[in-house]
């Protein structure tokens, strides 16, 4: 039958505690309840304590933000990035744009580090001859007294 329930079967949803849902997301408890707060995980649940709960949909996004956050979105671009999600497929366009600038930033980022570890490997192949005796020590920030 695959993944579709039968006809008047009752599906049964899997509900997840805060403490459940942080497990799950690797998020902290104040961090969710933020999110909550904020409006980032729209349609929250409670249950008969009037506690927060989270089905199966709701933890794949909590990941989603998690990965956001990551981006380096802030809490406005993810508000927006929410938004359009709820407007539907039509916004897709409005959304892929949004990602692209997140990800030329990170391959900014990206290039930025390998830069920092190629210097600092050209600095330690340095150090290493200079203490071998392969090459005389030289300094920008002193003089070389020759």
């Amino acid at each position: 039958m695959g993944d579709t329930p039968e006809i008047g079967r009752k599906v049964i949803y899997m509900l997840y505690s805060m403490k459940e849902a942080c497990n799950q997301t690797g998020f902290s408890y104040d961090t969710l309840k933020f999110y909550c707060n904020e409006g980032l995980i729209p349609n929250v649940k409670r249950d008969k304590n009037n506690y927060r709960v989270f089905d199966d949909n709701d933890i794949a996004w909590i990941k989603s933000l998690s990965c956001l956050k990551s981006c380096n979105m802030s809490i406005v671009e993810m508000k927006e990035y929410l938004d359009l999600c709820l407007k539907g497929e039509s916004t897709i366009p409005d959304r892929q744009k949004i990602l692209d600038i997140k990800l030329k930033e990170l391959e900014n980022k990206i290039n930025e580090i390998q830069d920092s570890i190629d210097y600092i490997h050209w600095k330690q192949n340095f150090y290493n001859d200079v203490l071998s005796g392969k090459t005389k020590y030289y300094s920008n920030l002193i003089g070389n007294n020759n």
